[in-house]
């Protein structure tokens, strides 16, 4: 054989024997696209393939294929089998079933971590209670003796549980609760089949969104941190842990999109999931139902503890689960410090996702929130910001005599903060005419009977408007 032909020949030979051997690493990732505050640990990430940006190409993992599968869930519980079956190596999911995944890892002789934080509040604004729309009931507090339908083992189901109890009820005698899926809590509330019933993100928003539903109940009023974020099959973290900071490197540039451009990829969530852009706004967008943050913040970590101790007084569990083992914040640490981003800084911000803007109508920069009102109109890329409500109300009235559709109106609680649709809001007028908006009927009575002024609804105060 010619010399060339001989060195050809262990040239391929060498190049099979190489291909044969270079490892394919399996990224399986399980996500909650319609729980739409998980869409920067999934939704975002998979459909720009950011985590094909990120993922390790040098060093060991310089000749390596992934194989990257994602699966959506439509709750944490079935994710939680899967991850334990070994079938999924990440999972996105609340503080309450995150728990419970750290637990059914933990009794299968087994280990899963709580990586980082994808978005959340510490006053536990984003699980609510709704009824439909015809009902009577105003607040919590009238739906004793009534039946009330929730996702079982859920964080709303935990949020439930803290505010009955804060109601000095007994939740096994003083109301009836019943396990019912967000699907079928909303035909039975179109239908009156249900006096109340309490959700996680979006429901209690997307119902009333719908039309066919009301809030009643935030999960602001308990007052108790609630977040939702990603975890890893322990397992995996340890042979991997550079594809762990990659994934939470994905995260990060998923969850600065959201902030700089929140119309434009609450319009993606909507095309993915259906769930309406103007209800993804009330969580991504500026002043927001829930916080931008993927820190491990005490409260959240505390969140973690409880909803273990909260399993274990529903007899979910025996489990010993120490939720500061269960919890790591090393790889998010990682994650922060290769993009350039100063996680002790992040760690004691609590703002809400800021607001610059200036006002529609006058052009005046707003730099007071606090009366913050918004208007989305339809075929408009961006929502438009005013100063106040009584500032938009105004627009709107002119925008309808020109025929133009509205897609949502947004106000802030003036007590809470949290951004509401303002077709559902309550609203007292002051004696100059200036509106502050409220989530309840009462909390505005209260607000009138303390500082005086009018409560009106929505349509009322649009008018004065």
């Amino acid at each position: 054989m010619p010399f060339y032909s001989k060195i050809l020949t262990l040239l391929l030979a060498s190049v099979v024997s190489f291909t044969a051997s270079a490892e394919t690493i399996r990224v399986a990732l399980g996500t909650q696209d319609t729980t739409i505050n998980c869409a920067a640990g999934g939704l975002v990430i998979r459909e720009l393939k950011l985590l094909e940006k990120h993922l390790p190409r040098t060093g060991k993992y310089e000749n390596v294929t992934y194989d990257i599968q994602w699966k959506n869930f439509t709750s944490g519980a079935p994710l939680t089998n899967e991850m334990v079956a070994g079938k999924l190596d990440f999972g996105s999911m609340a503080d309450f079933p995150g728990s419970f995944n750290g637990v059914a890892f933990q009794e299968a002789g087994k280990k899963s971590l709580f990586i980082n934080v994808l978005s959340g509040s510490i006053k536990g604004s984003g699980n609510g209670i709704v009824v439909p729309a015809s009902s009577q009931v105003q607040s919590l507090a009238e739906l004793k003796g009534k039946t009330i339908s929730v996702p079982f083992a859920s964080t709303a189901h935990g949020v439930l549980l803290r505010a009955i109890r804060d109601q000095g009820w007994d939740p096994e005698k003083d109301v009836r609760i019943i396990a019912q899926a967000p699907e079928i809590a909303g035909s039975a509330l179109k239908s009156n089949r249900i006096d109340a019933h309490a959700n996680f993100v979006p429901f209690a928003d997307l119902f009333p969104n719908r039309g066919f539903a009301r809030k009643i109940f935030d999960g602001s009023q308990t007052n108790a941190p609630t977040f939702h974020g990603s975890l890893v099959d322990a397992a995996y973290a340890e042979k991997y842990p550079e594809i762990v900071v990659a994934y939470i490197q994905a995260t990060l540039e998923a969850n600065q999109l959201l902030a700089a451009e929140p119309e434009k990829y609450s319009e993606l969530i909507e095309k993915v999931t259906g769930i309406e852009a103007e209800v993804n706004y009330l969580f991504h967008g500026p002043l927001g139902l829930q916080t931008r943050d993927l820190t491990w913040k005490p409260e959240y970590r505390q969140a973690t503890q409880t909803a273990i101790d909260t399993l274990r007084s529903m007899k979910r569990t025996q489990s010993d689960l120490d939720a500061e083992k269960f919890i790591t914040d090393k790889y998010v640490r990682a994650a922060f410090a290769a993009s350039g981003i100063d996680y002790e800084a992040a760690l004691k911000n609590y703002e809400q996702l800021p607001l610059t803007a200036k006002d529609h109508t006058t052009g005046v920069a707003i730099t007071d929130t606090k009366r913050v009102a918004q208007i989305w109109v339809k075929d408009e890329p961006l929502v438009r910001h005013y100063s106040s409500p009584e500032a938009a109300f105004t627009a709107l009235k002119a925008l309808e005599e020109e025929g133009k559709a509205i897609r949502a109106v947004y106000a802030q609680a003036f007590d809470s903060g949290i951004k509401l649709l303002a077709t559902q809001a309550w609203f007292v007028a002051d004696e100059q005419g200036q509106l502050k908006a409220f989530l309840l009927k009462g909390q505005a009575e209260e607000h009138a009977a303390k500082a005086g002024g009018k409560v009106l609804d929505f349509p009322s105060a649009n008018q004065q408007g």
